[in-house]
């Protein structure tokens, strides 16, 4: 300690009770966020004994992260450290996100062994806003539907069931978008479910047969029950879901569906909005098969 400053200490003095380097100490006196309590007659630097806390606050603040502007401000009282790091946590959980997401792109990368292109649109694709994604959506659905009688009721659907990649999404979450990002902007699946759609599609209860829960509800009970989808009690469950539809149109609409792929857009649709996806596909071949069926007997 000094004569003429009994209780301050010197920069060696303040580093050897912290543990903080002497050159750190110096650094951090340098751009104002340890301001000496005075000056030694040779002019070294002294500190007073409440350098000892500010200078611990200062270390956990950056070890913490926060910028030495920031640091700067909480020792000068100009904020405090609970708004500072309030304000820490919003980035840190930012950056957590993006970090994820990039986690995401990366681990599709590596499984698809996707090619600098690719790579750089699927990044492009994951880190599309909500309401570009939703674009992107509400352009397909317009796409294959309008001028169609169920345009609308399509419509309303999406706006009850908008597609949403959460701000913290898994990878297979990333990994579906990915997918059905690019399966939707395929001229060739577009024109299969436009197609799909445009045969007059059958209703059941007041539902498309790819767009109901109702259809593979009943389809699964009765294939739960045994029933032979090519034999006399068949004739019952496709009574009971299309009552009196013609039934080749009925299985036109259901193949061109298959064909177009609508379950592989329905499970990467349930599965980017955090949902796992019953596979239909079963209930769908039974359907085919009991259709095919009863449309040759007729």
């Amino acid at each position: 300690m000094s004569d003429e400053h009994p209780e301050s200490l010197t920069v060696g003095q303040l580093a050897d009770r912290t543990g903080v380097a002497v050159r750190t100490v110096r650094y951090w006196s340098d751009v104002g966020v340890l301001t000496p309590a005075g000056r030694s007659a040779g002019g070294y630097r002294l500190y007073g004994a409440d350098a000892v806390a500010r200078l611990e606050l200062v270390r956990t603040l950056r070890e913490l992260g926060l910028g030495l502007e920031e640091v700067s401000r909480v020792v000068r009282s100009e904020t405090t450290v609970a708004e500072v790091a309030a304000a820490h946590v919003a980035a840190i959980d930012a950056r957590i996100r993006a970090l994820r997401l990039s986690r995401a792109v990366l681990s599709t990368v590596a499984k698809r062994g996707s090619t600098a292109e690719e790579t750089a649109l699927m990044n492009k694709l994951a880190r599309l806003s909500v309401d570009e994604r939703r674009e992107i959506i509400e352009d397909f659905m317009k796409e294959v539907s309008q001028g169609l009688d169920m345009a609308p009721q399509l419509a309303e659907r999406l706006e009850r069931s908008p597609l949403e990649l959460p701000d913290d999404p898994t990878a297979r979450q990333v990994d579906a978008w990915l997918r059905l990002a690019e399966l939707i902007q395929d001229e060739e699946f577009r024109s299969g479910m436009r197609r799909m759609l445009e045969l007059s599609p059958p209703r059941s209860h007041g539902g498309h047969i790819w767009f109901t829960r109702h259809v593979v509800a009943v389809v699964a009970e009765a294939r739960e029950r045994g029933v032979d989808p090519e034999g006399p009690d068949a004739a019952g469950v496709l009574t009971e879901l299309f009552r009196d539809a013609d039934r080749a149109e009925v299985l036109e609409a259901l193949e061109a569906g298959l064909d177009a792929g609508a379950e592989r857009f329905r499970e990467l649709f349930l599965t980017v909005r955090g949902r796992e996806p019953r596979s239909h596909t079963e209930d769908h071949e039974w359907l085919r098969r009991a259709l095919r069926a009863e449309s040759q007997g007729a």
